[in-house]
């Protein structure tokens, strides 16, 4: 009997055997699809991703300082507009061209998708737009001509359920005397 094993039995247990290399793993996974050079490999084999819609636009915020950041970064920074304030903002084309620009500079910027709730603006429109911090553009339309507007205006005047200012100051009041 080997008097070191008993002595020491953590010794006899530490052998371990590295395998040095990458393991070839490609018998496991045989159901994989091919999109432009990436193989996806789904969960499951009737798998179907949703359909999306890719933003026309991007809000493009700078978060970081230029300070500090190589030649580069700063010229991508200054192409697109953002080597100023940190709170300027930039409204870039979804291209290729321009998504490897921010792939670039991704550690520096906040990309926020563009959308349009209320349908894009059009040329007329543009004094009238609005985007907000969360990538939605408000588009405010016109309304028509004046005619359209007074004879929905009389209609409205004209329904018997409205709340007009009467009604408002009875309920206001009522609910002052009695709260609870």
């Amino acid at each position: 009997m080997n008097l070191g094993r008993l002595l020491n039995p953590l010794r006899s247990s530490t052998w371990s055997v590295r395998n040095y290399g990458k393991h070839n793993k490609k018998f496991l996974y045989k159901n994989g699809q091919k999109f432009e050079g990436i193989t996806y490999y789904p969960r499951t084999p009737d798998h179907q991703d949703p359909p999306v819609e890719p933003a026309k636009l991007f809000r493009v915020q700078r978060i970081k300082p230029v300070k500090g950041n190589p030649y580069w970064e700063k010229r991508i920074l200054k192409d697109l507009g953002l080597d100023g304030k940190q709170s300027d903002f930039t409204v870039v084309k979804n291209i290729p061209e321009n998504n490897a620009r921010l792939w670039k500079i991704k550690h520096l910027v906040k990309v926020t998708p563009v959308t349009f709730p209320y349908g894009e603006p059009t040329a007329q429109d543009v004094r009238h737009t609005i985007l907000k911090e969360n990538g939605e553009c408000l588009v405010t339309k016109d309304l028509g001509p004046i005619d359209i507007r007074q004879a929905a205006r009389q209609d409205y005047d004209e329904q018997p359920k409205r709340l007009d200012t009467d009604l408002l100051r009875k309920d206001a009041r009522l609910k002052w005397l009695n709260p609870w």
